[in-house]
């Protein structure tokens, strides 16, 4: 069947770490990992946490794309290895990211991805796999427009905005609320800016921010407030915590969407196409 316009298809919206039971079923388990596909364009991957197996095992004929890494804490990188296009030599994939202190992406990344932590490295991976830098500009790649800025966070860490097929979506996964939950960065302003579609860290309640406030994350109405303020025209609620289950993340739904003034709200789970 042929594609018309663009599709923002989920893989993983779980948080931290992975995890499965029967009362987180209809979320899924996975982490990190959205697939943007736009008629006439190679796939845009967001971030290669374990749903990028999910995703890999519904790929048939050899893979060509692009890898958006928003930053190298596990929960985002974890699947790259398992991704099942890497062992086909035929497949060829840009992979960007970060630079990580005095090291460039691919350095940082080589440096868990090795023995004795990981039996292979990138290199023995049989598809052809370039990591490149990018953070705080703007690239393209093909017909999409692909802006990198930076997003407070632990550690280095990009957002992503991507204007394809006459339509934009936002992808800040990880966010560390501001201290006073209003103020909001002018990168991610900048980021979410009117998009069609913005995806973002909601993975704690109140309670759990009290407890973990510099764990870099933020609460659903933190996002809302990202998004309002920036003029989204919808929220996806993403990153759940793995203490969350099903209906936890129902109820922060419900509570978010009442809340909303301009922006529809929806909460993300495996599986999820939305059509713009």
């Amino acid at each position: 069947m042929t594609q018309v316009g663009t599709e923002v298809t989920f893989f993983g919206v779980r948080g931290s770490t992975p995890g499965h039971s029967a009362d987180m079923a209809r979320y899924g388990g996975n982490t990190s990992c959205v697939v943007v596909e736009s008629a006439g364009e190679a796939p845009i991957v967001l971030d290669a946490g374990t749903g990028l197996r999910i995703y890999g095992l519904a790929q048939s004929g050899t893979f060509e794309g692009t890898m958006l890494v928003s930053h190298l804490h596990w929960d985002h990188v974890q699947g790259l290895p398992f991704f099942p296009p890497f062992l086909d030599p035929a497949s060829k994939t840009t992979v960007w990211g970060p630079p990580e202190l005095d090291m460039d992406f691919a350095t940082a990344f080589n440096g868990f991805l090795r023995p004795p932590y990981f039996p292979v490295e990138v290199d023995d991976l049989p598809s052809s796999i370039s990591m490149r830098n990018i953070s705080d500009e703007t690239i393209q790649v093909g017909g999409a427009r692909i802006t990198a800025g930076p997003v407070p966070h632990n550690g280095q860490t990009n957002g992503y905005r991507i204007e394809v097929g006459g339509v934009s979506i936002a992808y800040i996964p990880d966010h560390q609320q501001s201290p006073n939950g209003i103020d909001v960065a002018d990168s991610v302003l900048a980021l979410a800016d009117g998009v069609d579609l913005l995806i973002h860290d909601a993975q704690f309640t109140e309670e759990l921010l009290a407890q973990r406030a510099e764990w870099g994350h933020c609460t659903p109405a933190y996002a809302l407030r990202v998004a309002e303020l920036a003029g989204a025209k919808s929220l996806a609620l993403f990153h759940h915590d793995p203490l969350h289950d099903d209906a936890m993340v129902d109820g922060l739904l419900e509570a978010t969407s009442a809340a909303a003034t301009s922006t529809q709200v929806i909460a993300a789970c495996e599986g999820l196409k939305i059509s713009l």
